[in-house]
């Protein structure tokens, strides 16, 4: 049986004063797999991201997600419908703990209105899926931590926890290994491969130790276009990608 596709991008373009950073670029991402996007710097692959989250107007094509159109979908209403991004620079409230910024990102989805926000531990409805959601990232015990006072590899950890609060149906990823430790690297590593079996997730990275780890397909991105998709084993085997990225030793 073929996996249907949730993310379906065709022809997608994005002009900047002439240079073309996506260009007629078209990829498909299967329910329920993780799908890493590779590519060298330039090669347009954070500014896919924000096409696809709404954060830019696309000059050409179409996104579809879960079947709906979104051209006319807000950066705000995309969230809504299940598509959740962690950043490449980490976006926390730095001064609240790590239980309180999930939870924070929990009641924002709930749709219910903020409350002060030290009242947020006090309330199960928000604590308990947020527990929950730490666990899955080794958080639970660093719960009542000040989030400036996590190392960087806990803040990015931290921040898919947010992500994951919105209860997404993709997960996008724009590097979150970046700036990161061998050792921590693999640690974010062991709880995406866990988090590969509840969600689909689009990933993008430089690390390719983590992305042939990680991916069940791998679209390579240069110049705007993706010049090949395919397996690990495809893409690492694609003479077209070493040429291009991967280099002679992939």
């Amino acid at each position: 049986m073929t996996t249907p596709d949730l993310l379906i991008v065709e022809n997608l373009v994005k002009r900047y004063d002439g240079l073309l950073a996506t260009d007629d670029l078209s990829l498909t991402v299967r329910q329920g797999e993780l799908h890493a996007i590779i590519g060298p710097n330039g090669a347009g692959k954070t500014t896919l991201i924000k096409q696809l989250t709404g954060e830019i107007r696309s000059d050409a094509g179409r996104v579809i997600f879960a079947g709906q159109n979104l051209k006319r979908v807000s950066e705000p209403g995309r969230s809504h419908i299940g598509l959740a991004r962690s950043f490449q620079i980490t976006s926390l409230f730095q001064n609240f703990t790590v239980l309180e910024n999930v939870c924070l990102a929990v009641q924002a989805h709930s749709g219910h209105s903020f409350r002060f926000w030290k009242k947020i531990n006090n309330d199960t409805n928000l604590t308990e899926p947020a527990l929950t959601i730490l666990q899955h990232m080794g958080l639970e015990q660093r719960a009542h931590t000040v989030t400036s006072s996590l190392s960087h590899g806990e803040q990015r950890q931290l921040e898919i926890a947010v992500a994951l609060a919105t209860k997404p149906k993709l997960l996008l990823l724009d590097e979150p290994m970046a700036g990161m430790s061998k050792e921590d690297s693999e640690t974010l590593i062991e709880h995406l491969l866990e988090l590969k079996n509840r969600y689909t997730i689009l990933l993008i990275e430089h690390d390719m130790d983590a992305v042939f780890s990680l991916a069940d397909r791998i679209s390579v991105l240069v110049y705007g276009r993706a010049i090949a998709t395919g397996t690990p084993d495809e893409i690492r085997n694609n003479e077209d990608v070493r040429q291009a990225y991967l280099g002679e030793e992939a």
